[in-house]
């Protein structure tokens, strides 16, 4: 199974045997009895002791459910109401997967500032003349972690309003922003697709996430492919063939394959077969970064009239160099809403090296180690204890990182009682309704009811965030599988949340009968 973090189509993607494990884990979720009722201290049973049935329950269900005793970390603490701490190994370092996003996300708010926003400048060496742009043209990138499309088409478009329509020079990319000391360290992926969105690395370099927009539409006159961005050097080899009207296939239905040549340049065959009125589309990284910017910026100039005589290359602005344009990024709390809601890699890693770039000294060489300092000096003045914790790349999507549910708890519980709280949980998947949670606990009375973070890695499933129990108390709670295979870890993991909404832990009589709500059906 292809290493990845949830998308609302992770299940459907699982091979045939691998949804009927699934289906079966789920049955045996629903089969499960639940927690008994907690009834009123008639017979002197403490609080304890009941918030203890409601541990053992989730132990033995994760025990049964995963075949280990130590698979599950799980953390759970009532933020404004009644109930009684939880913790099942959660002292244990585990792998995090996705929801190390969660403390990268909450850091850059707190060290970066919410309104922290990111330039990318154009600036030349040159003058104007006429409809003459004399001399070359720099690209000095800012670390923007999402300069898009159509923000580079709106900026370039000014250069055509100004009436400039050749560029008499080079097309020069400035990258120096960030400083990177031999690279980053490798993630080795067990999937077949490297080009796969979730694999990008952070660059200074980086516009438009790096991804070519692939895409093939079947109508009367056939199909047609087509790219977007439109860039020279990618090039669709269409062997797609048009059917009949009929339901529109999966994305699994069709192979895509790059063939990358020594000019650089790639062609990718799809193949497979399309009704009429349904187009598939896929998106692949297929360029180095620099490649991507400089073809894009050059494609889009060009698409306005706009010629650019010269090469492409990469250098450093010259001091003495013009502003001709500048876009600005929306506000850091944009970014992290697009991170955590839609568990985005390449902007968490380009989050964590833009904290390194501002807390740069003149000892610092390498701007992700820089980062990672800054946030542990930072966790550490809040009385966060962060032994054996491992950032590495901030977005979760190593085999290296760990941290405990008690650490990543207590982050929650800081960042409850934090200025910017509002616009971290903002940002988190809203259970049963949006990003990576949008297809889970669905029809359980739960919809809308907690904040969560996912993550998903190969023999790792975790989320983290803040649930609402059905007396209007909020929770935060952080659970991790790490298990070989971790399929049934999804199922335990949302047994947590399910039983924190309906069965809390609490020292009272505010939970409902056994099996009244319990027995609901989780689709």
């Amino acid at each position: 199974m292809p290493c990845s973090f949830p998308t609302v189509n992770a299940f459907t993607a699982l091979p045939a045997p691998a949804r009927r494990l699934r289906g079966l884990a789920l049955a045996a979720l629903l089969a499960w009895p639940g927690a008994p009722a907690l009834a009123v201290d008639t017979n002197g049973q403490s609080a304890m002791a009941q918030a203890g049935a409601w541990n053992g329950t989730m132990r033995a269900y994760a025990s049964k459910s995963l075949n280990s005793d130590s698979a599950l970390g799980m953390a759970a603490l009532p933020m404004n109401g009644p109930g009684v701490e939880q913790f099942i190994n959660a002292d244990t370092l585990m792998s995090p997967g996705s929801i190390m996003k969660v403390l990268t996300t909450y850091a850059a708010l707190e060290i970066l500032g919410p309104n922290y926003t990111w330039d990318t400048d154009f600036l030349t060496n040159g003058d104007m003349s006429d409809s003459t742009l004399n001399g070359n043209l720099y690209v000095r990138f800012g670390g923007d972690p999402k300069l898009t499309f159509e923000r580079l088409w709106s900026t370039l478009r000014e250069l055509r309003d100004m009436g400039i329509t050749r560029v008499n020079g080079d097309l020069i990319l400035d990258g120096s922003y960030f400083q990177i000391d031999g690279g980053f360290p490798p993630f080795h992926d067990n999937g077949s697709n490297p080009h796969a969105p979730f694999l990008v690395e952070p660059s200074a370099y980086l516009t438009n996430l790096n991804l070519s927009q692939l895409e093939v539409r079947s109508d009367e006159r056939g199909t047609r492919a087509w790219s977007t961005p439109n860039l020279a050097e990618v090039v669709i080899d269409n062997q797609v063939v048009a059917s009949a009207e009929g339901p529109c296939p999966g994305r699994g239905s069709f192979i895509w394959t790059p063939v990358f040549h020594s000019d650089q340049s790639v062609t990718v065959s799809v193949k497979g077969t399309l009704p009429k009125g349904c187009r598939t589309t896929r998106y692949l990284s297929l360029q180095s970064h620099e490649r991507y910017s400089a073809s894009m910026i050059r494609s889009l100039l060009a698409e306005m009239g706009v010629e650019i005589s010269g090469i492409n290359s990469v250098g450093s602005t010259p001091e003495n160099a013009k502003l001709v344009m500048r876009t600005t990024s929306p506000d850091l709390v944009t970014m992290v809403r697009d991170i955590n809601k839609w568990s985005s890699n390449v902007m968490a890693r380009q989050l964590l090296l833009g904290i390194g770039a501002e807390k740069r000294t003149a000892a610092d060489n390498d701007d992700r180690v820089t980062g990672i300092r800054a946030i542990y000096s930072w966790l550490e003045d809040k009385g966060i204890n962060t032994t054996g914790m491992v950032i590495d790349n901030g977005a979760g999507l190593t085999r290296h990182g760990r941290i405990s549910a008690r650490q990543g708890v207590d982050i929650l519980r800081n960042a409850w009682n934090s200025r910017y709280s509002a616009d971290l949980m903002a940002s988190m998947p809203l259970i049963a309704m949006d990003g990576t949670m949008a297809r889970r606990l669905r029809n359980t009375g739960m919809k809308g009811e907690g904040r969560i973070k996912t993550g998903y890695l190969e023999n790792v499933r975790s989320i983290a965030g803040f649930t609402r129990d059905q007396n209007n108390t909020t929770w935060a709670v952080v659970g991790m599988v790490n298990h070989n295979p971790a399929w049934n870890g999804q199922a335990v993991l949302d047994r947590i949340l399910y039983s924190l909404h309906h069965k809390p832990p609490v020292p009272t009589t505010l939970s409902q009968s056994a099996g009244q709500s319990e027995n609901r059906i989780l689709q």
